[in-house]
């Protein structure tokens, strides 16, 4: 299913609308930008090209929880959480060319197309950095063979550690699922794409990815609290 359609097509003529914005407390914003306008930077800038693969699942966990979706992500070779993807270079490679050349290393099956494009983002910090996202809904089935595929890619115990489901449910306690996933970390842009993703998608309530975002701030505050008291 593409997911261009989010983002809309480029008017011929008058003002651009506006763009999505993430929206979530606690989360700083990016500047969003058209593909078309991304194509139209200078040479100095880097383009970067990850993708979110996730499918439908109507699972229960312990048979009361809905899982809602499943959804890809992966450990890399520093302990950090990102999406499948990397660097592509522009002389030689479209945007699709380089972003599949780098999911055939480390997934080995799925080949996205322009009509998987979500989203661009300017990247914060010294370096100039483009950050594009894509997005395909598979059956969960796919998910799956492509989870099996990409344990004998060749990137597989070297740059990449495993796959991993991201929880999209809260538990009880405020913390269990998305907000202690949440509270781990990411490489560079992935932590704003997942949550920008999971909203632009529809697939977790904006006020409920707030609250997630929220609860993995209490308990630093609590520990500097503690310290402050302990002082």
């Amino acid at each position: 299913v593409g997911t261009m359609a989010a983002m809309g097509p480029l008017p011929a003529m008058g003002a651009l609308p506006p763009l999505p914005t993430l929206g979530v407390p606690g989360v700083p914003e990016l500047k969003p930008l058209t593909r078309y306008e991304a194509m139209r930077l200078g040479p100095g800038w880097s383009h970067s090209c990850h993708a979110m693969l996730y499918a439908p699942n109507p699972g229960m966990l312990f048979g009361r929880i809905p899982l809602r979706y499943a959804v890809l992500m992966q450990m890399r070779f520093d302990g950090l959480l990102g999406f499948p993807g990397g660097f592509v270079d522009r002389r030689y490679w479209s945007l699709e060319d380089g972003l599949n050349r780098v999911l055939g290393l480390g997934l080995g099956c799925v080949r996205l197309t322009e009509a998987d494009y979500l989203c661009s983002h300017l990247t914060e910090g010294p370096h100039r950095v483009v950050a594009h996202f894509y997005a395909r809904q598979l059956t969960l089935e796919e998910l799956h063979t492509i989870e099996i595929s990409a344990v004998h890619s060749r990137d597989h115990g070297m740059e990449v550690m495993g796959m991993v489901r991201v929880p999209l449910y809260t538990q009880k306690d405020r913390m269990g699922g998305l907000p202690n996933f949440l509270a781990n970390s990411f490489v560079g842009t992935a932590k704003f794409q997942l949550l920008f993703a999971l909203k632009i998608l529809n697939m977790v309530p904006e006020e409920k990815l707030a609250e997630a975002v929220a609860a993995t701030q209490k308990p630093k505050k609590a520990a500097i609290d503690q310290a402050g008291g302990a002082a």
